[in-house]
């Protein structure tokens, strides 16, 4: 079991890092503890310190996290991952979690057996079972392969995981064979030469590989089985079309679909299967394209149907044809021989362009989007949202002081204010700039926004009108943070300066006392004493300064600090968060805590993908913790709602937002 461990220790310098060298001084009471190298002094309030033993293991908490709700959905680069299921649940994904989820029950159910991003997910013909793949995860050596899971949709229960040691990068499509009830699954890898792959996922519990072939340098967009001729698999994506077939002997067999020179597409989009047999792809050009049964030649090509490249075609049961288009954002009807209906609905921009469409309950369809929507209604009717996500990295998260809200803005530019009882976005605003933090106000009349540029900006929370924006320095307003009785308020940016404004009228007005310099890398958090004078602060380079607010002055005898109340606890690298940090962190491993209202639990968002639950004050090296999945990149924050009632988790690069219960 150590394969892994071995020729880390051979490139990495021999730093003194993490816990295991965690010293405790009985004469000053202090822990010092080393981040790459660099010892960290932290002094011991004096409650803890008299029967303070560093070797002692603390023990996790009674209370639990649950995975509550899922906001979010990844459309921005995956397809055909969104359908409708007998339960009446649509199945999708985003980040590591698979999402059940039942709109008119309001209700969400969550297979969480993955360990990083689902990247392609298949619906077995009985539409009980589902194939979803994932890519390898750079965290997770042992568990972290990229690998196939074939599961239950109403027990949740993992039927096989297949090819643990086959995939090289990440599994990007995936396909249930139809014409023989769905005893083969078609997988391909998103590794630079396309690998092609058959299985027999019922063998055995890790299914067994019938054929590999590596399928075209070229990237692949969709793989599907034909759904009428058994052993038939069509693969479509950049500048090709590809019919294979597979023999008796388990051999692949290609042939390229030929095009005429002048309509070669850059790209084909997407395959679907008419009724009659027919292979029907869309392309970059916005064109509908139809291929004769058993043949690999162009039938007949229908032109500039999409302005724009047309990313998803669905059949439905009465053989009608809708088409989808990614760029002009519309829906276009076909009736069964492939005239047009006059049909046509239009999505409004800001939901992005049409990445699937499935069939929904009775006349409905499902759509999901680039900007990582979903929604549902029908051409003629149209369509309303019911899943609203962030497209891009996600780093800013505020919880409302006072009622279960929550504030969320990320590199999308958008800034969104969710209700976590109903599970819904209150409102959403385009703010114009790519954003890193947020903060409510005290009263949580005002939300503040940092930007990436230095700007920040003020807006009010009920009507999310710009009530005004300043600007410090010109790197990202990485924190911000209010004084306790909301007075002042601290912004910490990527330029190593504190910022300190006093705040008036009711959170209208800020005027700046000065800056806090001292630091030697860039703010990553900031607390508030209880006194609204003092602040403590952390650095990317591990240090935790303390300063007077309203002098902007540094407080250089950290000792004297040791017994101030600390109205939170978002910095990671205090005396009572020794214990969020594993053996051998090396400093950029753990992104965020945040402190319980009642003082008795911390959370912590790490680079792995993981939400860990402690015991407050984690003040022992050794402390015990539960530890929680869902985020597949690392989680950018995490916060107690007002209540303490739910957790409230980002991930990054994952744009997804995961809520907790605690019980």
């Amino acid at each position: 079991m150590n394969l892994f461990k071995s020729n880390a220790s051979l490139s990495s310098p021999n730093l003194k890092h993490g816990m295991k060298e965690a010293i405790f001084n009985e004469d000053d009471k202090t822990v010092k503890i080393f981040m790459k190298g660099r010892p960290v002094i932290l002094h011991a309030p004096t409650d803890l310190a008299d029967s303070y033993e560093i070797t002692k293991v603390s023990t996790a908490p009674m209370q639990r996290l649950k995975l509550d709700w899922v906001y979010g959905y990844r459309g921005r680069d995956c397809r055909s991952n969104l359908y409708f299921l007998p339960t009446g649940e649509m199945v999708y994904f985003v980040a590591a979690v698979v999402v059940l989820y039942n709109v008119e029950e309001q209700n969400q159910r969550h297979y969480l057996e993955h360990t990083d991003d689902i990247k392609s997910l298949a619906i077995h013909p009985n539409k009980m079972l589902v194939a979803t793949g994932q890519s390898c995860s750079s965290n997770d050596k042992l568990n972290g392969r990229a690998h196939i899971r074939v599961w239950n949709s109403v027990s949740l229960h993992t039927q096989a995981v297949i090819g643990m040691n086959d995939f090289e990068l990440a599994i990007c499509c995936l396909s249930f064979s139809r014409a023989d009830g769905g005893s083969l699954l078609v997988a391909v890898d998103d590794a630079p030469d396309h690998s092609i792959s058959v299985w027999d996922w019922q063998k055995g519990e890790n299914g067994y590989k019938i054929t590999e072939t590596k399928c075209s340098v070229d990237t692949i967009v969709a793989a599907e089985f034909h759904p009428l001729e058994r052993n038939t698999i069509v693969t479509c994506g950049k500048s090709h079309i590809a019919f294979w077939s597979l023999d008796a002997g388990g051999m692949l067999y290609k042939r390229m679909g030929i095009f005429e020179t002048r309509d070669k597409p850059k790209y084909v989009t997407c395959v679907a299967f008419l009724q009659t047999g027919e292979t029907i792809t869309g392309d970059s050009n916005g064109s509908l394209a139809i291929w004769g049964r058993g043949t690999n030649t162009l039938w007949k090509l229908m032109k500039n149907v999409h302005d724009g490249g047309i990313f998803s075609i669905c059949v439905l049961k009465d053989g009608s044809v809708i088409t989808g288009g990614g760029k002009d954002s519309k829906i276009i009807q076909f009736d069964h021989n492939l005239s047009r209906t006059g049909v046509v609905s239009q999505i409004a921009h800001h939901y992005g362009g049409v990445r699937v469409i499935s069939e929904g309950r009775g006349s409905q369809l499902l759509l999901g989007t680039t900007r990582n929507c979903i929604l549902n209604g029908n051409p003629e009717m149209g369509f309303q949202p019911i899943v609203l996500g962030h497209s891009d990295d996600l780093w800013g998260l505020a919880p409302h002081p006072s009622i279960p809200q929550f504030a969320t803005v990320g590199f999308d530019r958008v800034l969104q204010l969710w209700e976590s009882m109903s599970h819904s976005i209150l409102w959403s605003k385009d703010i114009g700039e790519q954003a890193q933090s947020v903060a409510f106000s005290q009263d949580g009349a005002v939300i503040l926004v940092g930007c990436v540029n230095g700007k920040w900006m003020i807006f009010d929370s009920q009507t999310r009108e710009l009530l005004g924006h300043h600007t410090d320095g010109n790197e990202p307003i990485q924190v911000i943070s209010f004084s306790p009785d909301g007075s002042m308020v601290a912004l910490g940016s990527r330029d190593n300066y504190i910022y300190v404004y006093q705040v008036s009228d009711d959170g209208m007005k800020y005027s700046r006392v000065g800056k806090c310099s001292g630091h030697s890398s860039f703010i990553t958090h900031v607390d508030w004493a209880e006194d609204n004078q003092t602040l403590r602060s952390n650095s990317g380079d591990y240090e935790l300064l303390f300063w007077n607010a309203g002098t902007c002055r540094q407080i250089p005898q950290a000792s004297l600090m040791r017994d101030v109340e600390w109205s939170s606890n978002t910095c990671t690298l205090t005396f009572t968060t020794v214990g969020i940090w594993p053996e051998n962190a090396d400093g950029s491993d753990v992104n965020f805590c945040d402190r319980s209202h009642d003082r008795k639990l911390l959370v912590s968002a790490d680079d792995f993908g993981k939400v860990k639950l402690f015991s407050y004050p984690v003040c022992q090296p050794k402390s015990l913790c539960h530890t929680y999945s869902g985020h597949s990149s690392h989680v950018t924050a995490v916060s107690f709602l007002q209540d303490d009632s739910r957790v409230v988790s980002t991930g990054g690069r994952d744009t997804a937002v995961l809520q907790w219960t605690v019980s």
